[in-house]
C-alpha cells in the first residue's frame, strides 16, 4: 500500500508548514538518526500539525529508503502529508530511465520536492550541463511525476545568489515548473548569506514577474533565517520550510517553532491547528531528547529561559502584571514564566500532557500541583520527561493514585562483566525480584551489562507473565550531565522498548549508569503491564 492511498490527510493548503527536521535538519554536526527516531520524530511534527513531513531522500540514502517503507506501514500521519526529496533526471537521461526519480515514485510518500540549480553558474559548473538542459530535466521530471499521481515541490537551490548574477533565469525556471505542474517553487537561501531587507526585494519583484505560488527555504548564516522566513512571509510567499530547533548544516535552518510562533502570535495567520501551539515546548523537547541534544535554553518561545526573569526591575514590574516584561503569555506555547533561577514545571504542559495520555487534571488543581511539583524536584536533578511519555504517565499516576499494584518488586539486581585473555567480553546480570509474592532469581548474559540486564529481568518475569516475552529494547541513549550544585556528573537514560505493535519511551537518572539503566528499563517494563490493564489501550 503506498503512503497516497494510505494517509487521506489533506493539509491546509493556503498557507504551508513544511518541515524538513529529518532531511535537512539532520545534516546537523553530531545528529545521526535511526529509523526508529525518524519515526518517532515524525510522529511529534504531527501532533503539532506542521502540513508537510519531508523524511529524507529514497534511493540515495538506505536509512531513508527504510524510512519511507516502514513509514508506509507504522506511520499513521493526522495532520501531515509525507514528503520525499531527490533530485530531477540526470542530464540525458530520460525521466522514465532514471533510477533516483523511480525512487522517489517507489517510496510511497505522496508529495515530493525536487531539487533544482537555479544559479547559472551551478548549471554551468556543478550539473556540467546547458541552461536550456537544465529547465527540460526541471520540467520533464515535474510532469512525469503529477502525471503518476504525485504533488510536486521544487526547491530552487542557490535561488538568492543566482539572482544576484542572473536575475533572469532563476525565474525562467520557476515558470517551467509551475507549467509542467509543479504546485510551489521554493527560493531557497542555500548559502544563508541574505538579510530580511533583501529577502523582501527579491521575492517581491520574483512574484509579481513570475506569477508562481512561492515558498522560502531560509539556513541562518547571518543569525537572519527566522526573521527572512517571516520577511519573505510579508513579501507574498505562502509555504515556509524548517526544522525543529533549527537543526541543520553549518548553523543550522529557519527554527519551525520560532516561525510557526512568529507566524501565528505577530502576524494572526492560523497555520497550524488550533490549540497546538501550546504543544510548541513539549515538541521541541521531545525531539532534542531524540537527536540527544541538550534543549537551548534561551531559545525563542520553548528555552526554559524565554520568559525568565531574575529579581529586581523586571521583577517588580511583573508584580503589577505579567505582560510587562513578557511579549507573550507563556502558556499559549506551552511555556512557563520563571522568577529566580529554579526549574519550574509549566501547569500547562502537565494538564495537556496528561489529557494526551487519557488522564483528565483539569479539575484536580491539587492533583497539578503535586505532579508540578514532583517534575520540578526530579528535573532539577537531570530527568527529563519530554520524551519519555511512559515514564511521565508512570509518574504522574503515582502522584494520583491511579497507578496499579506493580505485579513485582525487586530485591537487588548484579551486574559482572569479564574480558578473558582472547579479548572477549562476556557481560552477566542476575535479578532478584518477587513475581506475585513469590520470590525468583534470574541470570542472564548479553552483549553489555544493560542487555543482561534486561534480559534477565523479563526471564524472571516469563514464566508468570508469557506475554512479557514480546517486548524488545530498540533505542538506548546515554547523556552525561553536569553535576548540580558542585555534585558529581550524573546520566540519563533514554530508553524505547517495543511489544511489536507500539514503541514507548522511559527515562532513568542516576550517577552511575547502570542504575540509570535499570530504572529507564525497570519503568519500560512497568508501562508494558500497565497497558495491559487500562481499558482501551490495546
Amino acid at each position: 500500500m503506498s503512503q497516497t492511498d494510505q494517509n487521506e490527510t489533506v493539509p491546509n493548503d493556503s498557507f504551508h508548514v513544511f518541515d524538513t527536521t529529518l532531511r535537512d535538519g539532520a545534516q546537523r554536526e553530531g545528529i545521526s538518526y535511526s529509523v526508529a527516531d525518524k519515526l518517532a520524530v515524525a510522529r511529534l511534527l504531527d501532533d503539532y500539525g506542521v502540513g508537510f513531513i519531508e523524511g529524507g531522500w529514497p534511493g540515495a540514502m538506505p536509512k531513508d529508503t527504510e524510512f519511507f517503507a516502514q513509514a508506509q506501514s507504522e506511520l499513521k500521519l493526522r495532520n501531515a502529508q509525507l514528503v520525499a526529496f531527490g533530485s530531477t533526471r540526470h542530464a540525458g537521461v530520460t525521466v522514465h530511465e532514471d533510477q533516483q526519480v523511480r525512487a522517489l515514485l517507489e517510496s510511497g510518500a505522496p508529495v515530493v520536492t525536487l531539487v533544482a540549480k537555479s544559479d547559472v553558474r551551478h548549471v554551468d559548473k556543478a550539473l556540467r550541463t546547458s541552461l536550456d538542459e537544465n529547465v527540460a530535466m526541471v520540467s520533464d521530471t515535474v510532469a512525469f511525476l503529477v502525471g503518476e499521481g504525485r504533488r510536486v515541490f521544487v526547491d530552487m537551490e542557490h535561488f538568492f545568489d543566482g539572482y544576484a548574477h542572473d536575475p533572469d533565469y532563476g525565474v525562467r525556471l520557476l515558470v517551467a515548473a509551475a507549467e509542467a505542474g509543479a504546485s510551489v517553487g521554493v527560493l531557497c537561501d542555500t548559502n544563508g548569506g541574505m538579510l530580511p531587507s533583501g529577502i523582501m526585494r527579491v521575492v517581491s519583484d520574483v512574484g509579481a514577474r513570475s506569477g508562481v505560488r512561492l515558498g522560502i527555504h531560509c539556513q541562518d548564516d547571518t543569525g537572519c533565517a527566522v526573521a527572512n522566513t517571516i520577511a519573505a512571509v510579508e513579501a507574498g510567499v505562502t509555504h515556509v520550510q524548517g526544522t525543529a530547533n533549527g537543526y541543520g548544516e553549518r548553523t543550522g535552518n529557519a527554527d519551525i517553532f520560532s516561525v510557526v510562533a512568529n507566524l501565528e502570535l505577530k502576524l494572526g495567520l492560523q497555520v497550524i491547528p488550533p490549540g497546538n501551539l501550546a504543544e510548541t515546548v513539549r515538541v521541541s523537547h521531545a525531539i532534542a531528547e531524540i537527536a540527544n541534544l541538550p534543549p537551548d535554553t534561551h531559545q525563542p518561545y520553548a528555552g526554559t529561559s524565554s520568559f525568565a526573569h531574575k529579581a529586581g526591575l523586571h521583577a517588580s514590574a511583573l508584580k503589577v502584571s505579567s505582560d510587562l516584561y513578557n511579549h507573550i503569555d507563556p502558556s499559549v506555547v506551552g511555556n512557563d514564566m520563571r522568577i529566580l533561577v529554579t526549574e519550574m514545571a509549566g501547569r500547562a504542559s502537565v494538564e495537556l500532557k496528561s489529557k494526551e495520555l487519557g488522564l483528565d487534571l483539569s479539575d484536580d488543581k491539587a492533583a497539578v500541583n503535586r505532579v508540578v511539583d514532583r517534575v520540578k524536584d526530579l528535573e532539577a536533578q537531570g530527568w527529563s520527561f519530554e520524551a519519555a511519555d511512559a515514564s511521565f504517565e508512570l509518574m504522574v499516576r503515582s502522584e494520583t493514585d491511579d497507578l496499579p499494584e506493580s505485579v513485582y518488586e525487586l530485591e537487588s539486581w548484579r551486574t559482572l562483566v569479564e574480558r578473558q585473555a582472547d579479548g572477549t567480553v562476556i557481560s552477566e546480570a542476575t535479578v532478584k525480584i518477587l513475581v506475585d509474592g513469590e520470590r525468583v532469581i534470574s541470570t542472564a548474559e548479553g552483549n553489555g551489562p544493560v542487555n543482561a540486564l534486561d534480559n534477565a529481568l523479563r526471564k524472571a518475569l516469563v514464566a508468570a507473565h508469557p506475554e512479557i516475552q514480546d517486548l524488545e529494547l530498540v533505542d538506548y541513549k546515554v547523556r552525561i550531565l553536569e553535576g548540580v550544585k558542585g555534585t558529581q556528573a550524573v546520566t540519563r537514560v533514554l530508553v524505547t522498548t517495543t511489544d511489536g505493535v507500539r514503541d514507548w519511551q522511559t527515562v532513568g537518572v542516576h550517577e552511575n549508569v547502570i542504575e540509570a539503566s535499570w530504572l529507564a528499563l525497570d519503568d519500560a517494563v512497568r508501562y508494558s503491564f500497565l497497558r495491559d490493564t487500562l481499558p482501551g489501550t490495546d
